[in-house]
């Protein structure tokens, strides 16, 4: 699914001291799976995600996203395959305080309202959201629950790829397992990439890509 070739995101690039973030290495990745990228703050893990996902363009390098060259296509082409087929799950679930649960899933779709309406309803069931919950904002949820409702608004368009970053981080041990068990499920059939410094949430993942100083640790990224 992803081919990256010598990728490169340089920093301060007017400075003399210029800050490499990647550092040029090459990586595949498959179609399908949950595959961690691990590694300390500073290490290039938030941003080979980004420039995975188009949020960054790197500074060299190429990234095939099943044949289409993701560094020289236009923006309305990078912000059509984010919307259509890329879903994200951020630290901070980035729920919109004045909309409810099922608002604040229907607000990425892109379908007709009243499919879009349904279908955010059953994924937020799937997920242990309950009836009684989908009127609710967000002030008035847990943060386990506005984890879960953030992962229903990044699944709604059945995107074949979940960039998830940190998104355990604010959460207590339960419901970071259960966010990862969720992530796990979702990833049977579909890429999910989980950005973390935190190994144990990564228990049962499909393949860990360990990130140090802008360069893949080629003793990491076993299969799991």
């Amino acid at each position: 699914m992803f081919e990256v070739k010598r990728i490169s995101m340089i920093y301060d690039m007017e400075t003399e001291e210029k800050l490499y973030a990647l550092k040029g290495f090459d990586l595949s990745l498959p179609d399908k799976g949950l595959i961690g990228i691990i590694g300390p703050s500073g290490s290039g893990k938030s941003t080979l995600m980004y420039c995975l996902s188009t949020l960054k363009k790197p500074t060299d390098g190429s990234i095939l996203y099943n044949g289409m060259e993701l560094t020289t296509a236009s923006d309305a082409e990078r912000e059509k395959l984010r919307r259509r087929e890329f879903g994200f799950v951020f630290q901070k679930h980035y729920l919109v305080p004045y909309m409810s649960a099922v608002d604040n899933v229907m607000v990425a779709g892109i379908g007709k309202e009243a499919d879009t309406e349904k279908k955010a309803k059953d994924i937020l069931e799937e997920l242990g959201i309950k009836e009684r919950e989908f009127s609710k904002k967000p002030a008035k949820l847990s943060g386990g629950q506005c984890q879960r409702i953030a992962i229903a608004r990044a699944v709604i368009n059945d995107p074949k790829v979940i960039f998830a970053d940190e998104p355990t981080a604010s959460l207590d041990h339960e419901n970071a397992f259960n966010v990862m068990k969720i992530l796990k499920a979702y990833s049977e059939d579909r890429l999910v990439l989980v950005v973390t410094h935190d190994k144990s949430i990564l228990k049962g993942s499909d393949r860990v890509i360990e990130m140090w100083d802008g360069e893949i640790n080629m003793a990491g990224g076993e299969e799991r």
